[in-house]
């Protein structure tokens, strides 16, 4: 953590008029548009190595905890309480609180974890939650014409249940703000703003699928539909708040789908899962096309609306 800090802060101070400074009192609401409009931008590359230094900070003292705990006295999930006190501090820095002081507002910002309004939450979760469906069906269709890779669980026979499904309960929320902070927060933030939000979607995407160690060729459109679920849902809200939530309610469902069955979610349940180039189109294929397109169009339709809600708030 010692070496993050000095690191991130190395980083920053490479560029520190990426903050226009303003006078003492004036907040970046007050800031005129026209300064707005010319604040300077981070590079790709910086944005990309803070994104991926901050998802290394988070991930890897979790997967220490994690299989020490199930190495080490199993029978209770220790390192659940652990992890929890570590990610409060993680957050809490990230978020602009403690030092280094001059980069305090910097990581605020780059953060967003800002507040929405109840009609907000309300059209950003319906949204992702359709984008979320619409992309498992659109896997298990795909999955019917060409081979996904296969998605298995370690041995964990050793570890008892109750340890396990604690464990697996804590990962999920973990791991969403985690990611949503380091890819949708102070990865794309920078990028958005300077080259758009598909380039911007199409980076974080990228490097989110680098950052999975089992990502193959195959999946990457996958991993960058995840990417614009998440990421147009906090470019249009200013806030990483509610792709954390679907983040972690996404993680929950492939979890325990995972450890109930044993196999991905677009393998499990797909009684008729041969390719149809080998075994021709059947019933069970149409009808998984027929509920992709449904749900691809209600998204489109929830995303619309949850832009033009933004875009009538922010011209208040």
């Amino acid at each position: 953590m010692i070496y993050f800090l000095v690191s991130l802060n190395t980083l920053f101070r490479g560029k520190p008029e990426y903050f226009i400074s303003l006078p003492p009192d004036t907040t970046f609401a007050q800031a005129p548009k026209s300064i707005n409009k010319e604040e300077p931008q981070l590079p790709i590359l910086q944005a990309v190595l803070i994104g991926m230094a901050i998802a290394m900070v988070g991930t890897i003292p979790r997967n220490i905890l994690y299989f020490a705990n199930m190495q080490f006295f199993n029978a209770v999930p220790w390192a659940v309480p652990l992890l929890a006190i570590y990610m409060w501090f993680f957050w809490r820095h990230l978020q602009g609180y403690g030092p280094p002081e001059h980069s305090s507002e910097q990581r605020r910002t780059l953060m967003r974890a800002n507040p929405l309004s109840g009609r907000v939450w309300l059209w950003s979760l319906l949204a992702g939650t359709l984008g979320i469906i619409a992309l498992v069906v659109g896997l298990r269709f795909v999955n019917r014409l060409i081979a996904l890779p296969e998605q298995t669980l370690p041995d964990i026979a050793q570890v008892p249940r109750f340890t396990m499904l604690v464990l697996l309960l804590m990962s999920a929320p973990v791991a969403g703000i985690i990611e949503e902070i380091a890819f949708r927060g102070y990865m794309q933030k920078p990028i958005e703003e300077k080259y758009g939000l598909l380039v911007a979607i199409l980076i974080t995407g990228t490097m989110f699928a680098i950052a999975h160690l089992d990502f193959t060729l195959v999946l990457w459109p996958y991993y960058i539909l995840v990417a614009a679920i998440y990421g147009t849902i906090t470019y249009l809200t200013k806030s990483i708040l509610p792709a954390v939530l679907l983040h972690t309610g996404g993680n929950l469902f492939s979890n325990f789908d995972l450890w109930l069955h044993g196999r991905a979610e677009w393998q499990t349940g797909s009684g008729a899962s041969a390719l149809i180039w080998e075994t021709g189109t059947d019933s069970a294929f149409w009808t998984t096309g027929f509920f992709l397109v449904v749900t691809i169009i209600l998204t489109v339709l929830a995303y619309v609306w949850l832009a033009r809600i933004t875009s009538a708030i922010r011209v208040k």
